[in-house]
Order: structure tokens, then sequence, then C-alpha cells
């Protein structure tokens, strides 16, 4: 039972092509297995492979930009916000200007721009509330399209092996594409033992709709993303919009580039270009700590060895009717120095309510891991429930230890009971709190 004490207050282009998407954990694979680097450095790749792009260059300060835009020269150019996220071009700053790509046509609109954008935060439908912070700003010439495409190549989890994926109507939000005229969207599957040959890629650039005149540089250009995306072991490279100039010249305006996080080991010149500032502080410090941790929106937080072991925690939550906070992989080696790290990122969220450990004793044995718990949950004087289903060597022993400490913590062989307990003793939780109240458990609640 439990009883109410008087107390303190206490993540497109897959669904497009109609490739088949990731499993619910698609927003998972994409954060922890895609390095994303900034506009400016995608750029500056393409150019290494002889692919047209505007000229341009990065600037982290007002002064640079004015002087970057003196360099470039002319009166038309492009300042972007170098934040990663989509959307940019209709997102608003913290400060209150709005569009994170604009049009400017002097060295001094380029400083101007630049001083409002450096140092805030732009608020995209991808960032969420809490927007990204700008650090730099990519000024380039402005090129006129006569036509514009979208041409993609990523990998695809159904024939696996990659695809390139192209319309003609390029420039515009391709999931806006593939809703209102899903016709417009072909997919190209690449046999990895030939390449992409002179044929397909002519092929692909003729059915976009290039002018004859300008039909084997697209060619070309298909051709060269294809020999980045294989050397430097890319899972997307996303080309929108790919255009044929007034003056009839193929460029990549635009790239998002995005690379195999297992490849960092022999791409160690493309990994030195991670911008942590972009991503989830606690997500990096988890990546430095050994950990695979993304936060969710839920509030009962999950501590499990093994992704596969750690989906089915999330989904038996889910079948009981709660939330989980975050999916957290500790890997095959549950320390207690990792437990404690874990639960100090689990804990970092106010949210959580109730913490499921859901570990199979292997490598380390059962009775260990418990002592690694009971000593982090002493020092870390936790006040929530925590339930734990400790299953492999010794389990009677860790079943033992944790009944014996006194503390907060449940163990539980059953997974389907666990899931259970985890989610009532978090309603209970988040009830407390909500009137104001401690509460303390027992498993009869």
């Amino acid at each position: 039972m439990f009883k109410l004490a008087r107390s303190r207050p206490f993540t497109a282009a897959f669904k497009a092509s109609k490739i088949s998407a990731p499993s619910r954990l698609a927003g998972i694979a994409q954060q922890k297995r895609a390095l994303s680097i900034h506009e400016y450095l995608s750029a500056d790749l393409l150019r290494q492979y002889g692919i047209g792009v505007p000229k341009g260059s990065v600037a982290a300060t007002a002064a640079e930009a004015e002087a970057i835009a003196k360099d470039i020269g002319g009166d038309d150019m492009v300042i972007k916000a170098q934040v990663l996220a989509g959307g940019r071009g209709k997102g608003t700053f913290d400060n209150g200007l709005k569009g994170g790509v604009r049009v400017i046509y002097s060295p001094t609109e380029a400083k101007m721009f630049a001083d409002q954008m450096i140092g805030h935060k732009l608020v995209t439908k991808q960032t969420g509330a809490q927007g990204r912070l700008c650090n730099s700003v990519y000024i380039c010439e402005r090129k006129f399209a006569r036509r514009e495409f979208y041409l993609a190549i990523l990998m695809d989890r159904a024939s696996q092996g990659p695809v390139i994926v192209s319309s003609s109507q390029g420039g515009m939000d391709i999931e806006t594409v593939a809703k209102e005229n899903p016709g417009a969207i072909n997919t190209t599957y690449v046999d990895i033992h030939k390449g992409v040959t002179d044929d397909v890629a002519r092929k692909i650039a003729s059915d976009l709709g290039f002018s004859e005149q300008c039909i084997e540089d697209a060619k070309d250009t298909v051709q060269k993303l294809y020999k980045i995306f294989m050397e430097k072991d890319a899972t997307q490279i996303e080309i929108n919009p790919l255009s044929e100039t007034s003056d009839h010249k193929v460029l990549a305006m635009d790239a998002k580039l995005g690379f195999d996080d297992n490849a960092e080991f022999r791409q160690k010149d493309i990994f030195s270009w991670r911008d942590t500032t972009q991503e989830d502080a606690e997500e990096v410090r988890a990546a430095e700590s050994g950990l695979n941790f993304i936060k969710l929106g839920g509030d009962i937080g999950c501590l499990v060895n093994g992704a596969g072991l750690a989906m089915a925690t999330m989904d038996i939550i889910k079948l009981n009717g709660g939330e989980p906070a975050n999916f957290l992989d500790v890997g095959g080696g549950a320390t207690p120095q990792a437990i404690k790290e874990a639960f100090t990122l689990i804990t970092s969220d106010p949210k959580v309510t109730a913490i499921f450990v859901n570990i199979f004793g292997g490598i380390v044995r059962c009775d260990a891991i418990a002592k690694g718990l009971i000593s982090t949950v002493e020092s870390m004087n936790l006040r929530i429930p925590i339930i734990a289903r400790l299953q492999g060597t010794n389990m009677e022993a860790a079943h033992k230890l944790i009944n014996e400490s006194g503390l907060k913590i449940f163990s539980i062989d059953d997974l389907q009971s666990a899931a259970e307990k985890a989610v009532q003793f978090s309603k209970v939780v988040k009830m407390a709190r909500e009137i104001d109240v401690g509460v303390e458990f027992s498993l009869g609640i």
C-alpha cells in the first residue's frame, strides 16, 4: 500500500520516397547513428569533389561577415544561420528576428544580420521551443535558377543498400511534395557492386528535367555525390535544390549531409567537424561515458543493458499505460560507474517519477549490479521509487541485497509485474507532487 504525508515541495526523405522507414525508434537511430555537419562544411566537401556550389564562406563574427561579403563582391548574396535544423528560413530568433536565411545586398547588411543571428537561438519546426544556438553564419553568392530539383542519396533498410531519391520539384519541402504529388518523386535503387553507372546517372538527370546542355554536368554531379556517399561512409546526402542556373551551370544550392557514427574510426577528418553545441548536452555527456541515451517525453526513467531489451522495456511500459522518459542502454558492462552516470542523466529530468531498471546479468553478475545500484541510490539520496528486474547470474543474491537495503528499490522478477509497478508508482508520485505531499511505497500498492 502507499501512504501520503505532508512534505517539502519536491527527433523525411524516407517517407517521401516510400522507402521502409525505421522502427518506432526512428529518432534514436537518427540521433545515434548519423553525424550531421553544418552547411558550410557540406559545401566545402562538395567542392573537394568537384561539385559546383555557390561561392561562399563562414563567419563567426559580424566583422568577419562584412569582410566575406566584400570578398564575394556584387550586391546579391544570401546569409544563412548555421544551425543543424530544418526550416531555418521560416524560423525566428530569440531576439525577434524572423528568418534564418536572408537575402542581403551589401556588406553592411551582412554585418547587420550577422550581428542579430550570431549568439542567438533560432527556433524552427525541428528545434522545439528551446531553439538552437547560432554560432556562425554562411555567406554565399546568390545564384538564379532556371530550374530547381531535389536529389538525395540514402541508405534503404529494405533493400539493404543505397537509393537515390529525386524529384523535379526541388526547392520546397519534400514531405509536402510527397503528400500533394507523390508521382513527382522517383526512386532509383543502386547495385553496390556496379555503383552509379553513366547510364543510371544520365537517366536520373534526364528524368529530373535538366536541359540538354546540362545533362552531362548533371550526370557527373550525381556520380560525384555517390562517390562522396561511399568514400565518406555517409548515411544521407540531400541536395535541395540541385539547380540549373540561368547561365546553364549545375549547382548544389544547399546541402545536408549525414555520416555513420560507426565509421568514426576511419573518418576522423569528417568527425572532427562535429558541433556538440547543436546536440543535446545530456546525450553528448552520455556518449562520452559510453552510454546510449536519448531523452523522450515521458516520466518513467529506463535503465537497461542492450538495445533490444531497452526497446522491449519501453514497449511494455507503454502497454501498461505509462510513458518512458528516455532510452538508455548501458551496454554489456553495467558497472557501478555506468549505473551512477545513468542515474545522474535520468534524474536530471524533473519529470521523472519512477525508474525502471531492467538488466540481464551475464558479463556482470546480478549481485554486483545490485551493489552498484544500492550504492548509487544511497550516494545520490534518491527519493523516487526504483523498480529493479535483475535476471541472470546470482539473481537470488541480488534480490536479497535489494530487499535488505531499506531503500526505495523494489526487486521484481516478472517483467510484466515490474512494468505494472513502475507505471503505478509513477502515477502515485505524479499525483503526490501535484498536491504537494510526500509518499511512502510498498509492493502492496
